[in-house]
């Protein structure tokens, strides 16, 4: 089997961080991995397949004296915007967790779940979605071929994680009673229905996001679709409310059929025993867990759901590491 060089920037932060933890459990057919990061911690030490790595500084110079083939990104849209395009330039496959590449036409917004297809037509830059939008869609892709959807009402709870360290250290902090860093007011006892920044229609730019990247992911632009999002005082796993509205009719059981048969879903839906998908029970898993599904009898044809995932490993890591393993498998890599 042809082995492969990846790099992984942003090694140190968070999502990077499980990066290398998703890549230890999956074990890719990679022979080299080089390790980048800021020069701040360029040199650190980090324990990783067995060996010792150390950190390299992130430059167009140390990339160039590598030869790697696909690069992880988690560094943060400025670092993206600046970097993916010169790894991209020397037939290197990106594929980037930040913000920075997800709206752009010619850059596949890939759930392999939903369209891994759309991974065949790369240009040496594969986006990562939101990690909100990644658990819902891997529930809704198979409920909107099977049944058609025409409008979605999204309403998330979401891990303050979901903001990076200092989001994950306002929380942890502020059981202390410290004043937060990274939100604007105390996450502790406290819900914050505002996640990244105010938009001029009132909306936030994450509900934006979730909005069109459901569309581009589902392949369906005519897609009615509005969202609240709110962040909540939990560590790890975001959960959504997901009201549905279905063109064709169906049925419960036919809904908890199709669900029950989806690649990456966990139907957890025994409500006589108290069975639903919980953040505690889904932090460190990559499936998505689905819950409390029941029909909408406010219309036609619809259903509400409960949609629960750990937004660091299948919002982010596992989702960005199972889009290499879909381009190593489709022989889509070295685009040169």
């Amino acid at each position: 089997m042809k082995k492969y060089n990846l790099a992984v920037v942003g090694a140190t932060g968070m999502v990077g961080s499980k990066f290398l933890q998703v890549l230890e459990e999956r074990k890719l057919p990679v022979e080299n991995y080089y390790l980048f990061a800021s020069k701040k911690s360029a040199g650190k030490k980090i324990n990783f397949m067995g060996k010792e790595h150390e950190v390299i500084e992130l430059s167009k110079e140390n990339v160039l004296g590598k030869d790697i083939d696909i690069a992880l990104f988690s560094a943060g849209g400025d670092i993206s915007k600046e970097f993916a395009p010169f790894f991209a330039e020397n037939g290197i496959l990106v594929i980037d967790n930040s913000n920075a590449w997800r709206r752009e036409p010619n850059v596949p917004l890939v759930v392999p779940e939903c369209n891994k297809e759309d991974i065949k037509w790369h240009n040496n830059i594969i986006a990562n979605p939101n990690c909100s939008t990644i658990q819902a869609v891997v529930a809704l892709k198979p409920l909107h071929k099977a049944f058609k959807i025409k409008r979605i009402v999204y309403s998330t709870y979401q891990a303050v994680s979901g903001a990076g360290v200092k989001g994950f250290n306002d929380l942890k902090n502020g059981i202390e009673g410290i004043a937060p860093q990274k939100f604007p007011y105390p996450i502790f006892n406290n819900c914050l229905p505002h996640i990244d920044v105010f938009l001029d229609n009132g909306y936030t730019k994450e509900e934006d996001k979730m909005i069109f990247e459901t569309k581009k992911i589902l392949g369906d632009q005519n897609l009615k679709i509005t969202a609240t999002t709110v962040r909540v005082p939990v560590y790890f796993s975001h959960s959504e409310s997901i009201n549905v509205e279905f063109e064709k009719k169906c049925t419960l059981e036919e809904v908890k059929e199709v669900l029950r048969k989806a690649e990456g879903v966990v139907l957890q839906d025994d409500t006589a025993n108290l069975v639903y998908p919980m953040a505690i029970n889904a932090a460190d898993k990559d499936e998505v867990f689905v819950g409390r599904v029941r029909l909408d009898d406010t219309v036609e044809s619809g259903i509400n759901m409960w949609v629960v995932a750990d937004n660091i490993r299948k919002g982010a890591a596992t989702n960005t590491i199972q889009i290499a393993e879909a381009a190593i498998e489709m022989g889509v890599v070295n685009k040169k």
